[in-house]
């Protein structure tokens, strides 16, 4: 038997039989003990008493006279065999009246004649007829002289016994029989939750992944129903995730690579004449090469978060000087497209524990997506402060904004909305990414044709306890 179900009938069972067995035992063991013990107590004391009777009023007669005052003083209703014998355990006389002379030596008469009263249960060695029998001593002047012997039949007895251990046993059965179904019907219960769940397994191995397995209690099957439900929405996440970056990526590639393609097979065929035109093909191949690199760093960085081993190497470090470099950076940007750029940092170092490289990559990007999105003529504004243990920095631009439906997404990764200018969705994601790593937020508020507002928030450093000279300190964290 290899499925679970037929095992749970099967221990079930199997369980309950040796139960029901035991039980039957028990019953058997109550009914014969209450039966014979309830013949055996009524004959005992119609023994004993008749016994008393006959050696406190009997005393003078001798045993054969003993024998005919017995059957004299017999009951009529008396149903039991009443058997006088000598001291040898030969029978005097019976309640019928005759002289039969046998010799019986079962247990009760022998403690009988030790002058003990006595009890068997069992076949007779003469008739093998199983019977209970129950035997006195007899007195004449304060010896023993004889026993007196009562029997009866304990066929009528076993008969009875029998006959209650068969509805018994009767009953027994059926209650293993109901238990074997109701063992049944809890196995289905227990097992169909769980077959469904390897239906909707087998779909999702076949590419379904919208295959869901429905959750019929609320137990440890339940329990399992909604994790594999869990887990099928990560997978079909994943799965989209996945189709996304195929398709943002082949959408990213193809342009620039048909730009430098066109440029290229123009330079080559000699095509261009002008040097000025020969100077902007090979500035267009030099930008969207440049263009090519940062997708694949992109890339490179997005996939190192998926396998989580983005690392930073971190020291102690004033982001002003960072926040400075990128003033001077896109300040020739900045006059180009004619914005005012402002940086308004404070007076007071602004020290922490990051990554200077990754740091820089997100105000690099941070600022790239503030000057693509920004108007000529408008205002961008990068400001920091400190309070306390924490450190805002806020990168503010006066651009188009982000729609409201876009809003919640664009920390998403591959989520490329609804501009025509948007990348390849990974920029704003692998920021957030990186601020996380640093134990920072990343926040992003906007409101569509005033701007896009973006916090990071850092923790500030502890001041060193040594020497303002010390060397810096650098750990490389995961």
């Amino acid at each position: 038997m290899k499925g679970i179900k037929s095992r749970l009938v099967l221990y079930f069972g199997m369980i309950l039989l040796l139960i029901v067995l035991l039980l039957e035992g028990l019953f058997y063991w109550a009914v014969h003990t209450y039966y014979f013990g309830t013949a055996t107590e009524a004959l005992e004391t119609r023994s004993t008493t008749f016994t008393n009777f006959i050696n406190k009023y009997a005393t003078g007669y001798r045993l054969k006279d003993k024998a005919r005052y017995i059957l004299e003083n017999i009951s009529s209703q008396e149903y039991a065999k009443i058997e006088v014998l000598d001291l040898n355990g030969k029978v005097i006389l019976n309640s019928y009246g005759f002289q039969t002379g046998e010799l019986i030596q079962t247990s009760d008469v022998t403690d009988a004649i030790r002058g003990q009263k006595g009890l068997f249960v069992g076949r007779s060695p003469q008739s093998r007829e199983r019977v209970i029998a129950i035997s006195n001593p007899l007195t004449f002047a304060s010896e023993y002289v004889g026993v007196l012997r009562y029997t009866i039949s304990a066929e009528p007895l076993y008969q009875a016994v029998n006959r209650i251990a068969l509805y018994g046993l009767s009953v027994g059965a059926g209650v293993v029989l109901l238990a074997f179904a109701l063992s049944l019907l809890m196995a289905k219960r227990i097992v169909d939750p769980i077959e469904e769940l390897t239906n909707a397994a087998k779909q999702m191995a076949e590419g379904n992944f919208t295959a869901r397995a429905p959750k019929r209690y609320d137990d440890e099957v339940g329990t399992l129903a909604d994790t594999f439900n869990y887990m099928a929405a990560e997978i079909g996440k994943n799965e989209k995730l996945k189709n996304d970056f195929i398709s943002s990526v082949s959408h990213e590639l193809r342009t620039p690579l048909t730009s430098i393609k066109g440029w290229g097979e123009t330079l080559i065929s000699g095509g261009l004449e002008e040097p000025e035109e020969t100077m902007l093909g090979l500035e267009v191949i030099s930008k969207e090469t440049d263009r090519l690199i940062g997708l694949v760093e992109e890339l490179l960085d997005f996939s190192k978060f998926q396998s989580g081993k983005m690392k930073l190497s971190r020291e102690r470090m004033d982001l002003r000087e960072i926040l400075d470099d990128m003033h001077v950076q896109f300040a020739i940007r900045s006059q180009e497209k004619q914005i005012d750029f402002q940086l308004d940092l404070p007076a007071s170092p602004l020290i922490v524990m990051g990554d200077p490289n990754r740091l820089k990559q997100v105000f690099v990007n941070l600022l790239d997506n503030a000057f693509k999105f920004t108007p000529k003529g408008g205002t961008i504004c990068v400001a920091a402060t400190a309070s306390e243990d924490r450190l805002t920095v806020t990168v503010t631009d006066s651009g188009e904004g982000i729609h409201p439906n876009d809003l919640p997404h664009v920390t998403e990764k591959f989520f490329k909305g609804t501009s025509k200018l948007s990348g390849s969705g990974l920029g704003l994601a692998i920021c957030k990414e990186i601020i996380q790593l640093h134990t920072g937020r990343f926040l992003v508020s906007s409101e569509q044709g005033r701007g896009t507002s973006i916090m990071v928030d850092l923790p500030l450093a502890p001041p060193l306890a040594g020497l303002a000279g010390s060397a810096p300190t650098v750990e490389r964290t995961e």
